[in-house]
């Protein structure tokens, strides 16, 4: 099947890009040289175009590409150039790794799936709300399993209070009416990606938003933690026109550089705490404290206080490791340019 650029996503968001780097490149770029990211590989890209399919040779480490970008290509399909991102999603790399990895570029509506047994966990959801308040992306909460929960509508109530206006779905992962009750927040050319925990349904949303039908795993009845069935991440058709991109399942979500998105998702707290007597104030047992005073009257919860605390002592620590990894990557840099400049002066002479 053959697709134009803008049922690919393509939007004028990208088309004003297009002059600016036509004359950096010195260039013409063409339609036909417009491919979006389907699939990062270790040494190569796959793309998609008005063309069809193409293998891509990337002007950079595959690492710095994530399924949903915009590339351009020259005759012989080699990168030139790479669009600016509309949206990104990324986090703090596992382990030890200060590393920024990327999860997905250019997602218009994040679906997060959790599901109603063992699984779900207000902290762990608060981390992917924050993660999409810093992409921009629009987030939708989806609770699998509804056929397992004795009372549905009210954890639905319970997650709503997440974020301000989520929208939170209960579905049973296997039916239609969940294919079609995801399928609203997707327009034609839209693209969606789908985020989450092992086991909790998203390869089977994935199955019944595609038609593409993937393998699923089971999940641990002690625990109700299930096996990674997704090991990759591609970009594929939804059946309404839209764009999916499934994810392998995330035990822990470590942010990074998202301020913004956890300033967003607590506005409610970093407001209270504007208007605390004292700037500095730790929100404990300073007078004037706006935030304790919301606490006593009710209208604070002291779980969702310490959460902010916990993400925010989290994004600035994560923060502050990434700012020296950049700066002995800089000066590192730096010593590699200063030994060739050198090393060539001699020969020089």
């Amino acid at each position: 099947m053959t697709y134009t650029l803008k049922d690919l996503g393509w939007s004028n968001y990208f088309a004003q890009q297009t002059h600016e780097l036509a004359g950096d490149l010195d260039t013409d770029i063409t339609e036909d040289a417009m491919f979006r990211i389907i699939e990062v590989r270790r040494d190569k890209l796959l793309g998609l175009g008005a063309a069809g399919p193409q293998t891509l040779h990337p002007d950079r480490e595959t690492g710095e590409f994530v399924v949903g970008d915009w590339v351009a290509v020259d005759d012989l399909f080699r990168v030139i150039a790479l669009f600016d991102r509309k949206t990104i999603l990324k986090r703090r790399a596992a382990g030890t790794d200060v590393r920024v990895q990327l999860i997905a570029a250019n997602v218009d509506t994040l679906f997060v799936v959790s599901s109603c047994n063992a699984d779900y966990n207000e902290a762990r959801l608060e981390r992917y709300m924050a993660l999409a308040a810093e992409a921009e992306c629009f987030p939708v909460l989806v609770l699998t399993k509804s056929d397992e929960c004795d009372d549905p509508r009210s954890l639905m109530r319970q997650a709503e209070r997440l974020a301000p206006a989520l929208p939170v779905l209960t579905v049973d992962a296997r039916t239609e009416e969940a294919v079609a009750q995801l399928e609203q927040w997707v327009r034609p050319g839209q693209t969606a990606a789908l985020l989450g925990s092992s086991g909790v349904g998203k390869t089977t949303l994935s199955n019944g938003l595609t038609g593409i039908e993937a393998a699923t795993g089971g999940i641990r009845e002690d625990d109700a933690k299930g096996r990674h069935v997704t090991t990759a991440r591609s970009l594929r058709p939804m059946k309404n026109g839209g764009w999916l991109i499934d994810t392998p399942g995330m035990r822990a979500l470590r942010l990074a550089d998202a301020t913004d998105g956890i300033n967003a998702l607590f506005e409610d707290v970093v407001e209270l705490a504007g208007q605390c007597k004292f700037s500095n104030c730790a929100h404990d047992t300073e007078p004037g404290c706006a935030v304790q005073s919301a606490i006593a009257a009710g209208d604070l919860e002291v779980d969702r206080l310490t959460r902010w605390r916990k993400l925010t002592a989290e994004d600035e620590r994560n923060n502050q490791s990434l700012a020296q990894s950049r700066a002995r990557d800089k000066a590192f840099g730096k010593m590699v340019h200063s030994t060739l400049k050198g090393a060539h002066h001699k020969k020089g002479r």
